[in-house]
């Protein structure tokens, strides 16, 4: 089996258009850490290293004395986030008041057991106190409503105005005020203004066919 590689083997979900779509969303297996506060903070770092950690000793394991059953090779996913507010009473302006999931999309064939073997693993080699945060979570979005941003994280409410006018034109709903953010760029590397960003959130339509919007 070829390498896979998610940018050409779900392109919908990780390369749309930089302007707003229907996609739906199917279950997929992540690594997850829940937190609190400003993600220019410690612990925000400190959960985003555990991750990518725990992913880099799966995709690695291939170079291990046991291989896992179902192994095949591929690129590691992105850093995913799923955004809300503490009190929403607060302006969104408030980084201290956010509420965030952070996770990476996990090959198939990691199981529970996988999961446990894997953290010990990386526990060993690259210790972190927020490897015992990550949980193996599956999670189906269903219809979202989701668009490619171009640009600086503080400039992300202009796309968001111009989703939700377009659901409002075309008959969609918003139904969580959550958001799910996929950060293609490394923001260390990477100019803001060059920052590439899925932004999605879930939508419901009960009256229109999804198949003429994907």
């Amino acid at each position: 089996m070829d390498k896979l590689d998610y940018k050409k083997a779900f392109k919908d979900l990780y390369l749309p258009k930089n302007d707003p779509g229907i996609i739906e969303v199917p279950s997929m297996k992540f690594a997850c850490i829940d937190g609190k506060g400003d993600p220019n903070g410690d612990e925000f770092a400190l959960a985003t290293a555990a991750l990518y950690s725990f992913s880099y000793s799966v995709k690695m394991s291939y170079k291990s004395k046991e291989v896992p059953k179902g192994y095949y090779d591929y690129t590691v996913f992105p850093l995913e986030g799923v955004w809300d507010l503490v009190d929403k009473t607060k302006p969104i302006t408030d980084k201290s008041n956010y509420a965030y999931s952070i996770m990476i999309r996990q090959p198939e064939f990691l199981d529970d057991e996988l999961f446990e073997r894997f953290i010990i693993e990386t526990k060993n080699k690259k210790p972190n106190d927020y490897l015992d945060k990550i949980n193996l979570v599956t999670i189906t979005e269903g219809m979202c409503c989701q668009m490619l941003h171009l640009g600086s994280y503080d400039d992300e409410p202009a796309s968001f105005e111009k989703m939700d006018r377009y659901c409002r034109d075309n008959g969609y709903e918003r139904i969580s005020l959550k958001h799910r953010e996929i950060y293609l760029s490394d923001p260390r590397k990477t100019e803001a203004g060059k920052l590439k960003t899925v932004l999605r959130f879930k939508v419901r339509n009960d009256n229109h066919s999804l198949e003429k919007e994907v």
